[in-house]
Formats: C-alpha cells, sequence, structure tokens
C-alpha cells in the first residue's frame, strides 16, 4: 500500500487544512429535538465551507465507531484494522517520548471525583499544564516489581503513562472505568 501512495504521491507548493470535527455525530437532545451540531451557530465554519472541498469520510468501516487511533491513522491513508495503535502510543510519539519495543503505553487524564469516589468531571476542570507536571512528578514515585513506570505530562489534563518491562501485556481498553 506505501508503494501505491508513494507512486501517487506528486510534489507541489500547495497548502492543505483538514479538519476533521470529532465528536459531531451526537444525537438529538430530547429537550430541542436537534444534535448539538444542528443546534450550534458556525458561522466561521460556515465561511470555510463554502470555500472548501468537503467531504465524507468513513474512517475504519460501516458501522465502527473509530478510537483515536484508527480515527487518526484512517484519516491519513492507512488501514488501521491492519496498522493497530492506541491513544496511548499517539500521545507519547506526539510529546517525542522514546517508546520501545515492549513498552505499553496509556493516556491519562486527572479528573475530578466527588466525596464517594465517583468521577464527576473526566478533565480536571482542564486544569493549567503547570498542574499537570507537578501531579506527575507525584506519580513518578509509584513503584511496581519488575516494571520500570515512566509518567510524562502532556497539556493540560493529558498525560502518558509508560510501564517498560518484561512479560506486558498491550490489552488496554479506551474506556473510562466503570462507576462502583
Amino acid at each position: 500500500m506505501l508503494d501505491l501512495i508513494r507512486s501517487l504521491a506528486v510534489t507541489n507548493t500547495t497548502k492543505i487544512v483538514l479538519v476533521s470535527l470529532d465528536g459531531l455525530g451526537g444525537l438529538p437532545r430530547p429537550e430541542t429535538g436537534r444534535s448539538e451540531l444542528e443546534t450550534a451557530r458556525l458561522p466561521n465554519l460556515s465561511a470555510l465551507a463554502t470555500s472548501a472541498a468537503c467531504g465524507l469520510i468513513r474512517h475504519v468501516a460501516p458501522g465502527i465507531t473509530p478510537g483515536s487511533g484508527p480515527g487518526h491513522l484512517g484519516l491519513f491513508g492507512y488501514d488501521p484494522l491492519a496498522y493497530q495503535v492506541g491513544r496511548g502510543v499517539l500521545e507519547a510519539l506526539g510529546i517525542e517520548f522514546d517508546l520501545r519495543a515492549g513498552d505499553l503505553a496509556a493516556r491519562g487524564n486527572f479528573c475530578t471525583i466527588d466525596g464517594g469516589g465517583l468521577i464527576t468531571d473526566r478533565r480536571a476542570g482542564r486544569i493549567p499544564t503547570e498542574v499537570c507536571v507537578r501531579l506527575t512528578e507525584r506519580l513518578r514515585t509509584i513503584r511496581l516489581p519488575g516494571v520500570e513506570v515512566l509518567v510524562e505530562p502532556v497539556k493540560e489534563h493529558r498525560f502518558v503513562l509508560v510501564l517498560r518491562g518484561g512479560g506486558l501485556a498491550g490489552r488496554l481498553s479506551e474506556t473510562d472505568p466503570p462507576p462502583s
């Protein structure tokens, strides 16, 4: 596939802006009967769309909702069913973290919990990156037998957790923990 892409590539001086409106497939709200996108006022997006080439893309396959890994790979022409990359890998590579063969990478969010331990805000109020840096420094004190624990801040509430050691399995889900 990469050989085909190379043969089709043409060098030019134009610039392309790719806008992916991730997460706008919401269902209509019961009180309005309209989705978020139908309700939103979008003058800038509408102006951009009138002078652009617009279209729809199916990132993976019909009926499959792509996560970050498959969605990004599909946008850039890779077959996400053949190249399976998770959010942790994308996040780690985005900050130029030195991932190695056998590493297990997970993207993390700092969150806010209530008195009962339930998550009330999956993004901790979008804390400043400086706070994220301090929190990741605390996470770096975690020790696991036989595993090197590496924690790096990304931006705002996001961080990368990389586990390095023998015998790790890469089967991570991309979901929030279930409520207790």
